[in-house]
């Protein structure tokens, strides 16, 4: 049969075993100060003969390329070079590179200077870190998930039990991050993600669009509203302007396809509008199934951008990410005690999002400056469930239904002056938010509906001294609504500043300290609840407030090597804290749950503060790498009070993510991730036996008891092959491949006989629960043609 098969791909001219299957590289090489093309840039594959100049519009071609992975440099007369890194060339579906090179100073005119491959910036001069997708692509454990993928960056937190995608970064909660594509604020990057947070298990976002993901952990742009730990950004490519190419995707849960083509090209050599659209399905659904559990999760994603050039300085760009999620239980044919708990506890889930954008972005002909203006509309629809019956469900105990909708207009202009670079703009947004909440146990019914106007205004201003040794960075953020009553405009200012310094002549030994204050508006789920009077009790609280201090020293120990040591403390005040529950909601928003839908006060203050030593290698010597080691206290206080330590407070945590490309294509990669003994909240067992099947968490005994530690390694083994119209990877991984149990706090059911009946009087009892000590394989298929 196979031999038949291969016969049928020969004759159809699929594989061609005579031919060299070379591969093509393109791309673009631009001004980074006015974005406008390079022509006569050199681009040269690294370590070999091959190289081509830009044309007139900044772009190049390299054919004929042996598929392998390289390292490719751009470099122009006044300008300093750029080295994109662990770039792999296929005979089929090579993405694009796009090198933005910076201009050299008068003072440096005579000095080689090679962009630095570590992104910073004078506005965010550390506590940064970023991915490529290649980088993305092949991270063991992490199937393609940008989102999972980011969880080995340093400073996160594995959540409990490991397997969501929280951004739980430097001890701060999981509702701490903000999400931006293409300039775009995505509020929500998971399926089944918890409302009030963002955090999910499934990430939603398609590799294949992005070229370049990047996380800052303080020192954020002024240009971001709503940070308190962390600002999540991602660039997007432009699509294929000169032919079509298709991917597609089948791995152990979910298969998806990727469309780029080129529209209304006709007889032109590059089309000036572009379309690139993907869909992904779920089978996990039936995955569980055959192996006899009881969850259903299913869920559809899809995205997609068309981008048209208007003319040399103008373009328009149109993007969108939208989600379908359905979460469900069914009975297994025999009784488990384990299954069955799962059955009765676990919420349903029914969501759908998305998001669409409209962005215009304009370069200035003088080359002095660029804009964007950006119009975008976000919705979540989110019914999350609780019955007494929960296979059939029927007997409904609580229910949160509920419709968030934002409209935003965003304006983002920058200039550059003599040695200034200035920034300033604003954004003005429209939130429409309805709920129905009925809870039974809380005591809960309440139909809410509210609308207002949230607006901000940002400036910053940056430039270099002492012949580019210091650079300083100011910038500042004002923000209000017209709903909250706990802050005003300038209640809400927002000051930073940040500082780097080269100490060495060579540029390996730099100095870089931060100091902001940032500042949240509470989410819908807190502003929108209601007492049984009607009253939007947590109206009048105030915008959370957390203040950053950084201070690090980097050393460049190659050109693609570094070292950095950072010192941080973020202090935290007028955060939520549960009336009910009297704890900090910092403390919340990491699990299936809905977040900040209660009475709370802001009178709560918290503190994170520790260390960071981190090394990371780009691919040199056919190895790259990120080791990194965090340690932290994170500590937050009830309505009053001492500070007390939060279920985040691991106080240790290790992370390592590499690879070692080999011969004929062939790359291993590895992942390790530690956190240290986690505090967690135990089960109150008497008020879980009254709610159940709701378990009651005993809040007060906080810090009491804490979970083992977390350690788990994934391995990776990628082979591509190359064939005239087709290129083919496949992968094998092994997550958990070291056997370490993931720790879990202790669950508990109703107790019950072996036949499944329930012993009277009833009782809860704990459960033996499955700690996954068994390493898990996966294997998947990506077709690039």
């Amino acid at each position: 049969m196979l031999n038949r098969l291969l016969v049928i791909f020969l004759s159809l001219g699929i594989f061609s075993l005579n031919a060299q299957n070379n591969g093509r590289l393109t791309g673009r090489v631009i001004d980074n100060q006015s974005l406008l093309p390079l022509e006569g840039a050199t681009v040269i594959i690294n370590e070999t003969t091959i190289g081509v100049v830009t044309d007139a519009e900044g772009y190049f071609t390299i054919n004929d390329v042996p598929p392998q992975t390289y390292n490719i440099e751009a470099n122009f007369l006044g300008y300093g070079s750029q080295t994109k890194f662990n770039v792999i060339v296929k005979s089929v579906g090579t993405a694009d590179l796009l090198f933005k090179l910076d201009e050299l100073s008068e003072s440096l005119d005579e000095v080689v200077v090679a962009k630095s491959p570590f992104r910073t910036s004078k506005e965010t001069p550390l506590s940064t870190q970023s991915l490529s997708a290649v980088e993305i692509e092949t991270y063991p454990g992490g199937n393609n998930d940008i989102a999972k993928v980011a969880q080995s960056l340093p400073g996160i937190s594995p959540s409990i039990g490991g397997f969501r995608n929280d951004f739980i970064i430097r001890g701060g909660a999981p509702n701490e991050t903000v999400y931006y594509l293409d300039g775009v604020e995505i509020p929500n990057i998971n399926h089944f993600s918890t409302q009030g947070s963002a955090g999910g298990p499934v990430g939603m976002l398609n590799v294949d669009f992005v070229r370049e993901v990047t996380l800052s952990s303080s020192a954020f742009g002024a240009e971001y509203d709503n940070p308190l730990s962390g600002v999540l950004a991602f660039e997007q490519r432009d699509g294929n302007a000169t032919e079509m190419a298709t991917k597609v995707r089948i791995g152990a849960s979910e298969a998806g396809v990727t469309l780029n083509t080129p529209l209304f090209k006709g007889d032109k050599e590059r089309s000036n509008t572009t379309l690139m659209l993907s869909a992904r399905r779920s089978y996990l659904q039936f995955v569980f199934e055959l192996v006899g559990l009881p969850i259903r999760p299913d869920y559809w994603d899809y995205q997609w951008k068309i981008n048209h050039t208007i003319d040399a300085f103008n373009s328009i760009s149109f993007i969108g990410l939208g989600s379908i999620d359905d979460f469900s239980v069914v009975a297994p044919d025999e009784f488990d005690a384990e299954q069955q708990s799962t059955i009765e506890q676990v919420p349903i889930i029914k969501q759908k999002t998305n998001t669409v954008g409209l962005s215009w972005k304009r370069k200035f002909k003088s080359g002095k400056g660029r804009m964007q203006t950006t119009l975008s509309t976000n919705r979540l629809q989110n019914v999350f469930s609780r019955f007494s019956d929960n296979e059939n469900q029927t007997g409904l105990l609580f229910e949160n239904d509920a419709v968030e909708q934002e409209t935003k207009l965003r304006l983002h202009v920058t200039q550059f002056s003599s040695e200034w670079k200035l920034s300033y703009g604003a954004n003005l947004q429209f939130s429409n938010y309805s709920n129905e909440t009925l809870g039974l146990l809380e005591n809960f019914n309440y139909a809410s509906s509210i609308d207002f106007m949230k607006y901000g205004f940002f400036g910053k201003a940056s430039r270099s001294y002492l012949e580019d040794k210091l650079s300083l960075s100011f910038g500042l953020r004002l923000d209000a609504d017209s709903f909250t009553t706990g802050s005003s405009l300038i209640d809400n200012l927002s000051p930073r500043l940040a500082a780097s310094y080269q100490l060495s002549s060579d540029q390996r030994w730099k100095l870089n300290a931060s100091v902001g204050r940032y500042y949240k508006i509470p989410p819908y789920t807190m502003l929108g609840f209601q007492d049984l009077q009607g009253n939007f009790i947590n109206k009048n609280n105030r915008y959370t407030q957390s203040d950053h201090y950084v201070f690090g020293v980097e050393y460049n120990w190659t050109p693609t090597a570094r070292i950095t040591v950072e010192g941080f403390i973020k202090d935290y005040s007028q955060y939520p804290v549960s009336v009910l529950d009297q704890v900090s909601l910092a403390n919340k928003g990491g699990g299936f749950e809905v977040l900040g839908n209660e009475p709370v006060v802001d009178t709560g203050k918290g503190k994170s503060s520790g260390i960071e030593v981190l090394f990371q290698q780009k691919l040199t010597k056919n190895f790259y790498g990120v080791l990194a080691y965090t340690h932290f206290f994170s500590e937050f206080s009830r309505a009053n009070g001492p500070l007390l330590p939060t279920v985040w407070d691991s106080r240790n945590l290790l992370s390592f993510t590499g690879g070692y490309k080999l011969k004929r294509n062939w790359e291993v990669s590895l992942r390790y991730r530690y956190a240290g003994e986690t505090p967690y909240v135990p089960t109150d067992i008497a008020a879980s036996l009254v709610a159940y099947p709701r378990i009651v968490m005993d809040y007060n005994r906080l810090g009491d008891v804490t979970l083992d530690i977390f350690s788990q390694g994934d391995i990776r083994i990628d082979k591509k092959w190359n064939f005239k119209r087709l290129s083919f990877n496949f992968y094998l991984e092994v997550q958990n491949f070291l056997a370490k149990a993931v720790p879990r706090p202790l669950e508990y059911g109703i107790a019950r006989n072996e036949d499944g009946t329930e012993i009277n009087p009833r009782s809860l009892v704990q459960i033996d629960t499955d700690r996954t000590e068994t390493p898990l394989p996966s294997f998947g298929f990506v077709f690039d043609f």
